[in-house]
């Protein structure tokens, strides 16, 4: 679909290597825009970026924005960015991400996934179900599904199955035919000034969908569940373990290689239907929810039980969500994105289940102070699971707040509550002389963390 909009307009993204501002440039490069953008390094997004001819800036400079019209802005930009600064100055309009991704969408049929976690492993699946299918949707994830080898895939079809990030607001913008909501958790609460101002803004997210549309719920989440209680318009399916859920998870089995659960599905007005011994190649229960919440919106828009099936059956995994990177002395290592305490007790749960005889370390990057300072009794009971901790310093992420407390002290915190052996390192190098040292047999490494820890994990087979 070449357009002929906007066409001389220079749309300039200020953070183009995150991946949620490289999946939307793909495809509004794809659609005809005229894209280019600028980073503070280059990584591998930018390398997928300039492979489809799009214009990269490397370092945030005024000059950068000489040509460009308009500018989006990804959540991570300060607001003394000296291209940000200049746009302003210029009088330019400045987007966030998700404002463009609304308006980029406004025209399509959309499945929007939202909530605090699971976001993009549920919109890979729903899109791994679609791939079984002749529609063509729009895909814009937020991580890279290894299906695509790619975050985003500009479909032939009026259908766009689509991740919003609800860490700067932006996310009530984007118009939802069906929506998704995983779970609310207290995440990005340097935006949000409490957990009451991000449950509204999701009320007003779900009130938004059409009466055409659905949202489906996951009523396994408490704070769902008080969401429900104030949405007038009973406009939605609830997805859960829970009974009450209209979409029932049971029957469940949790091994090594898949999760297995059958689906009963019981509507209002329609005929009660089952699905039974749906496998995923994922762990953990949360894998399992969102298996159930993309299994949801394709049988509510009528595709089969089989192709809803081998659709999961056939799922290829997203980069960072347990991923296995290599074995070194019958111990396999593996990278995960987990960096919230929730997140980090749903995988640990996972793989404990799935490996009970299996001694777990878990190497874990703290990322952003703010998140640490807001969460740290969170985060300190969040390694139940685990045998071995394995802490590294914080991955700041451009921040320039001050700790306010010892970080030796927050180390005897998680060995306490989380009753765990740990071993502090400081770097990569560090890191691997632990590991060369102590690691070996049957045991499960896990990198955990949204920083530099999976660049970390990647080069220790060189480093051991």
């Amino acid at each position: 679909m070449k357009i002929e909009l906007a066409k001389t307009e220079i749309i300039h993204f200020i953070g183009i290597g995150g991946i949620g501002m490289n999946g939307l440039s793909l495809i509004m490069k794809g659609m005809g825009f005229n894209v280019q953008g600028s980073d503070i390094i280059n990584n591998k997004n930018i390398d997928r970026l300039k492979k489809n001819k799009i214009k990269i800036f490397i370092g945030h400079k005024k000059k950068n924005i000489e040509k460009a019209t308009i500018i989006v802005v990804s959540s991570a930009i300060k607001k003394n960015n000296p291209e940000l600064i200049q746009a302003k100055k210029k009088q330019l309009p400045v987007y966030k991400r998700g404002e463009m991704l609304a308006h980029i969408v406004s025209l399509t049929k959309n499945i929007v996934v939202t909530g605090s976690h699971g976001k993009t492993t549920t919109t890979s699946l729903l899109a791994g179900i679609f791939s079984k299918t002749k529609l063509d949707p729009t895909i814009i994830n937020g991580g890279v599904l290894n299906s695509l080898k790619n975050s985003a895939k500009l479909g032939k079809s009026d259908w766009c199955i689509l991740e919003a990030d609800e860490s700067d607001g932006s996310f009530v913008q984007v118009p939802s035919t069906y929506s998704i909501v995983t779970n609310i958790d207290r995440e990005h609460m340097d935006y949000y000034n409490s957990m009451n101002d991000l449950k509204k803004l999701f009320i007003k997210f779900i009130n938004k969908v059409p009466s055409f549309g659905k949202s489906f719920i996951c009523i396994d989440d408490k704070n769902n569940n008080e969401l429900l209680k104030n949405i007038k318009i009973k406009n939605y399916y609830t997805y859960g373990t829970n009974p009450k859920s209209q979409f029932y998870i049971n029957n469940i089995k949790q091994l090594k290689e898949f999760s297995e659960f059958d689906l009963s599905i019981k509507l209002p007005g329609k005929k009660n239907i089952l699905i039974k011994k749906i496998k995923i190649p994922l762990l953990g229960m949360h894998n399992i929810r969102n298996s159930t919440a993309a299994a949801a919106v394709a049988s509510t828009i009528g595709i089969s039980k089989k192709i809803i099936k081998q659709g999961l059956k056939e799922f290829k995994g997203v980069e960072r969500r347990f991923n296995k990177i290599f074995t070194y002395r019958e111990t396999s290592f593996y990278d995960d994105y987990a960096h919230h305490p929730t997140e980090i007790k749903e995988v640990l749960n996972g793989v404990k289940t799935a490996y009970k005889d299996n001694e777990i370390i878990c190497v874990f990057q703290p990322h952003r102070i703010s998140r640490l300072k807001d969460l740290k009794k969170e985060f300190s009971l969040s390694f139940k699971k685990a045998d071995t901790v394995i802490l590294c310093p914080v991955y700041v992420a451009g921040e320039k707040l001050k700790l306010g407390f010892n970080y030796n002290n927050f180390a005897k915190d998680i060995m306490k509550n989380s009753r765990v052996k740990l071993f502090l390192v400081n770097d990569e190098y560090q890191l691997a002389k632990f590991i060369k040292s102590n690691i070996y047999g049957k045991k499960i490494v896990i990198g955990m963390g949204a920083g530099s820890i999976s660049s970390w994990m990647r080069v220790l087979p060189k480093l051991i």
